[in-house]
């Protein structure tokens, strides 16, 4: 910050010296008046000692000056040395005019006066030794002359150093008052160009959150300012963006939740409500950047309601927040769609197993009905269809025998594929046994492009026959009487299992 400082306060004195510069020329050009204003007193006996020409010379000497001078300021605006033709050509002046005989003793510190404009020390002290040396000089050459005048004066040295020892006094007392009051001018413009950094650094920091409120506008549907410092809110997305007062005795929803309410699906109302209760939001945001839910909006679908900290006291307590809602209905589909083909067998589109073990953990906690039924269910005979049709076959039969279930199941439950060939089928009946023989039905009825039929063997598990059976005991359950079931068919069939790689 000392670096913005120093670099602002750095314009700050070269602008000023191009300011000053501007005004000693003008003051320049005023002088050249001097000349014949001085004739008028000439003419008017108040200068008896001075002569027309030296009224003339000075105009000249001035005139002179103030071109040269216009010039360096036209080419050299900034320059240092503009400054100091400046100060120099006020002191020869007055050199010029003390030699002509011209009263003007206090006139002397009028340069120093002038060079405390620049707020530059070294500028400062330069005038003042410039004018001192000067006036030694210019009283020095002097100093006969006005002995001249003044009989009570002895002699020429006891004048010069009576008149030095005042000159050389009033130097010091101007060296000292002008030294702080040059000093006091620079820190005042100093400690100005500080303050002004923390303006400029928080009004750099409220214009970042603008811009942050503003795009926060274009984001969300609603964008609600509230403050719990003087308990008002305002509405960003509002042309005019006018306060309202929140009575937290009387009031316990903002007026945009009173508004948005009104277009909750009636089963969520309570949840909203309970959500945007506006005298529970601080402390629910405490030591929190974020609350958050999502609700469904009758017409538009699915939204989001969040209150985020915009300011917070040091023990956490939101000051101010932003309340937003914002459409997610596209969102939730997004979410949807991936939780369902997360849960999804990608070749039969049954659910898979990790959506089988998902809804086998919620039946371990919890009681089980009465008609809760376990299928396990085995495609007969896909090794030997990939072995000699090969796997398109396979994938056919799999395909036909999820068709099979599925038909067979309806709405009744849900059907996994819970391995190659290997299903489950999680059921609500009370007659497991019409749904198994629905299977082996369908599977009858079956044709495919690369075979001809295809062969389920079922096994099942109810829980109205196995009161004291945990549903994983169901799951052996159905299991064993799914092998024993296969066992049969091979039979049937007259296959030796022992062949069969993999045993089936």
């Amino acid at each position: 910050m000392d670096q913005f400082i120093a670099r602002d306060y750095q314009s700050f004195i070269i602008n000023n010296r191009i300011k000053v510069n501007h005004y000693l020329n003008k003051v320049l050009w005023f002088f050249v008046i001097a000349g014949p204003a001085i004739a008028l007193g000439v003419k008017a006996g108040i200068f008896p000692d001075i002569t027309y020409r030296t009224c003339f010379n000075i105009s000249l000497l001035i005139a002179a000056m103030s071109v040269i001078h216009l010039m360096l300021v036209k080419r050299f605006p900034k320059s240092l040395l503009t400054s100091v033709f400046a100060l120099t050509a006020l002191d020869i002046l007055l050199v010029y005019m003390a030699f002509g005989h011209v009263s003007i003793h206090l006139t002397w510190f009028l340069v120093p006066l002038l060079s405390i404009l620049f707020c530059d020390r070294m500028l400062y002290f330069y005038a003042l030794v410039l004018n001192y040396v000067l006036m030694i000089a210019a009283t020095w050459v002097t100093a006969p002359y006005y002995v001249n005048q003044r009989f009570h004066i002895e002699n020429t040295s006891s004048y010069f150093w009576d008149i030095i020892g005042g000159f050389t006094i009033e130097t010091l007392v101007m060296a000292v008052s002008g030294y702080m009051i040059g000093s006091l001018a620079v820190n005042y413009f100093k400690e100005n160009f500080r303050q002004y950094e923390v303006i400029r650094n928080q009004e750099k920091n409220v214009q970042e959150k603008m811009d942050i409120l503003d795009s926060m506008v274009e984001i969300y549907d609603n964008v609600n300012l509230i403050s719990f410092v003087d308990n008002t809110e305002m509405s960003l997305r509002d042309s005019e963006q006018k306060k309202h007062g929140i009575d937290m005795n009387a009031q316990t929803h903002t007026l945009m939740n009173q508004r948005i309410k009104n277009s909750v699906m009636p089963d969520q109302l309570e949840a909203f409500l309970t959500f945007t209760n506006i005298t529970t939001v601080r402390n629910r945001l405490t030591n929190k950047k974020i609350i958050s839910a999502d609700f469904i909006d009758v017409v538009a679908g699915w939204f989001r309601a969040q209150y985020i900290t915009v300011d917070a006291a040091q023990d956490g307590i939101p000051n101010v927040v932003i309340y937003t809602t914002r459409n997610v209905e596209e969102d939730k589909r997004r979410e949807e769609y991936l939780l369902r083909i997360s849960m999804t067998d990608e070749m039969t589109r049954l659910y898979n197993r990790r959506c089988y073990e998902e809804d086998m953990s919620e039946y371990r906690n919890k009681p089980l009905k009465d008609d809760f039924v376990l299928f396990s269910v085995d495609v007969n005979g896909l090794k030997t269809v990939n072995d000699t049709k090969g796997h398109a076959a396979g994938d056919e039969l799999i395909k036909g025998a999820a068709d099979c279930l599925v038909l067979s199941v309806g709405q009744a439950g849900k059907t996994y594929r819970t391995g190659g060939d290997e299903f489950m089928a999680i059921v609500h009946t009370k007659e497991p046994e019409k749904i198994r023989e629905k299977m082996w039905q369908k599977a009858s009825e079956w044709h495919g492009m690369y075979t001809d039929e295809v062969s389920l063997s079922v096994g099942y598990a109810s829980y109205s026959n196995h009161r004291e059976a945990t549903v994983d005991d169901l799951e052996r359950i159905a299991d064993a009487e799914m092998y024993a079931e296969k066992e049969k068919h091979y039979k049937r069939k007259g296959i030796d299992r022992r062949r069969v790689s993999s045993g089936k």
